[in-house]
C-alpha cells in the first residue's frame, strides 16, 4: 500500500490544466534524459493565463520579463509542503502523464528490435553466401528503415523478401506476377513500388550482377536476369542461322535473322544445336554477317546489350545440347560487364576479346578511338585485358573490328536443308 498517496484531484486541479501543459512536457523530457529536476525552466511569450497558472501554483507572482520562468526545485518543494504529492514533482507527473522510459532504454530496445526484424536477411545470408554483402549494405543503408518505419513492419516485410530471393534466380524462367503469387500469395505482391519489389530488386543486382540503374525498362531488365518476367512475349533475342525447329529451319534457308521470344523458347526450343555458336552484343554485327554471308553465315546469337531472359535460355540450352560457346563484345567497361553477366549464367570462351585482341585493335585504329567513361570493370576470362583498357584509356567498339569477326562467321559448306514453308 501507498504511504504518501498523491491527491490527484488536486493535483489536476493544480498541475493538469492546459496553462501547464508545457511545464509537464518540460519536466517529462528531463525525466526521459535522466536529467535532474532542478534549476529553472521558461517559456518565451507566455500568455496571460500560462502566467496566471504559474502563480497558482507557486503561490506568488513568477518572474517578470516576457519569458515566462518557474524553477522546478520550487515547483518539488511546493508539491511536498501542500502533500499534494508527497514523493515530489517525479511523482506528480507520472501520475498526470504515465510511466516514464528513459530514452536510453527506449533505444536500447528499439535496437534489439531491429537486430530482430533482420534476423530473416542474417539467416539468408548463411544459406547464400553471395548475398552477405548485400545483406550487411541493406541493414546500413536505411533502406528497410524507410520503407517499413518500425520494426514490427520490417520482420514480416523481409520474411516475404528473403523468401523471394532463396528461389532466384528463377529456371527456367517464368511469370512474375504467377512467381509472386506461388512465393507471397499475391500476384501483385511484387508489383513496382511495392515495399518487397524495391528490395527484392536491391538483392537481384547483387545476386545477378545485374547493373544498377532506374525506370521501367531497367526494372523489366533486372526482374528478367533473375528469371522473372512482366510476360513471356517482351523478352527476345536476336539469332543468324540457328536450326532446329520449321520456322528456324525456314529462316536459316533464308539466311535472314529471326527475334525469338522466351514463350517460343519455353514451349518449342530448338531440337539440335551446332556444335559452335558465336555470341555479340551488338546487332550491326549479326545485320552485316546477314548482308555479306546470308545462308553462309555461321549461327550467331546477338545479346543487344546486357542479356535478356530469352538470350539467356536460348544460350543455356544450346549449351545443354552441346553447343560450345564463343563470345565477342565491345572492348569497354559497360561491355566486360555484359560479359561477366553472361558468364554467371552460361560458360563461354573468348571470341577475338582478350587483351591481345584489344591492343592489336588499339594499334590498328585510325582515326584514334574514343576514351573510355564509367568505373573500371573485371574480366575474369582474361585478367589482362582489364589491365591493358586501364592502359591504353579507349574503347574498340565491335563495329570496329568487324571485318575480322565476319572473317571468322563465314562456312564453306551450306547446312542441309531441313523444311520448307509447308513444314511450317
Amino acid at each position: 500500500m501507498n504511504r504518501n498517496p498523491v491527491d490527484e484531484a488536486r493535483l489536476r486541479r493544480l498541475l493538469g490544466g492546459p496553462d501547464l501543459a508545457w511545464l509537464l512536457e518540460r519536466v517529462r523530457r528531463r525525466l526521459e534524459r535522466g536529467q535532474p529536476l532542478t534549476g529553472p525552466v521558461s517559456l518565451a511569450a507566455a500568455t496571460p493565463a500560462q502566467r496566471a497558472a504559474a502563480e497558482r501554483l507557486l503561490g506568488r507572482p513568477p518572474g517578470g520579463g516576457r519569458a515566462l520562468t518557474v524553477r522546478l526545485d520550487a515547483v518539488d518543494a511546493v508539491l511536498v509542503r501542500s502533500g499534494v504529492s508527497p514523493e515530489g514533482l517525479t511523482a506528480a507527473v507520472t501520475r498526470l502523464t504515465g510511466p516514464v522510459v528513459p530514452l536510453e532504454e527506449v533505444r536500447r530496445s528499439e535496437d534489439q528490435a531491429w537486430v530482430e526484424a533482420y534476423a530473416p536477411l542474417t539467416a539468408l545470408a548463411d544459406e547464400v553466401p553471395s548475398l552477405a554483402e548485400w545483406a550487411g549494405r541493406v541493414r546500413e543503408d536505411g533502406l528497410v528503415r524507410r520503407l517499413a518505419r518500425t520494426p514490427e513492419a520490417a520482420r514480416p516485410l523481409l520474411d516475404r523478401v528473403a523468401r523471394v530471393l532463396r528461389e532466384l534466380p528463377a529456371e527456367p524462367p517464368r511469370s512474375l506476377s504467377v512467381f509472386a503469387a506461388d512465393i507471397l500469395g499475391s500476384a501483385h505482391a511484387l508489383d513496382d513500388g511495392t515495399p518487397p519489389a524495391t528490395i527484392c530488386l536491391s538483392g537481384i543486382r547483387a545476386l545477378t550482377g545485374h547493373p544498377d540503374g532506374a525506370g521501367a525498362a531497367w526494372r523489366r531488365a533486372a526482374w528478367a536476369s533473375a528469371g522473372l518476367l512482366r510476360d513471356d512475349v517482351s523478352s527476345t533475342v536476336l539469332t543468324l542461322n540457328l536450326r532446329g525447329t520449321p520456322a528456324l529451319d525456314w529462316m536459316a534457308d533464308m539466311g535472314e535473322p529471326c527475334v525469338l521470344t522466351l514463350r517460343q523458347l519455353a514451349h518449342r526450343p530448338p531440337r539440335t544445336t551446332p556444335s559452335v555458336v558465336h555470341i555479340c552484343e551488338n546487332p550491326a554485327v549479326l545485320s552485316a554477317a546477314a548482308d555479306t554471308y546470308g545462308p553462309d553465315a555461321l549461327p550467331l546469337v546477338c545479346l543487344q546489350g546486357q542479356p535478356s531472359a530469352a538470350a539467356l535460355a536460348l544460350l543455356a540450352h544450346l549449351h545443354e545440347l552441346g553447343a560450345a560457346l564463343r563470345y565477342h563484345g565491345d572492348f569497354d567497361w559497360g561491355g566486360m560487364r555484359i560479359a561477366t553477366t553472361l558468364h554467371q549464367h552460361v560458360p563461354w570462351q573468348p571470341w577475338r576479346y582478350t587483351a591481345d585482341e584489344y591492343r592489336a585493335a588499339v594499334a590498328a585504329a585510325s582515326p584514334a578511338p574514343p576514351p573510355l567513361t564509367g568505373m573500371a570493370a573485371l574480366s575474369p576470362w582474361d585478367p589482362d585485358l582489364a589491365a591493358a583498357l586501364a592502359e591504353h584509356g579507349v574503347r574498340i567498339e565491335e563495329e570496329a573490328v568487324l571485318d575480322s569477326l565476319l572473317a571468322d562467321l563465314r562456312q564453306d559448306v551450306r547446312p542441309v536443308r531441313h523444311a520448307t514453308c509447308r513444314d511450317l
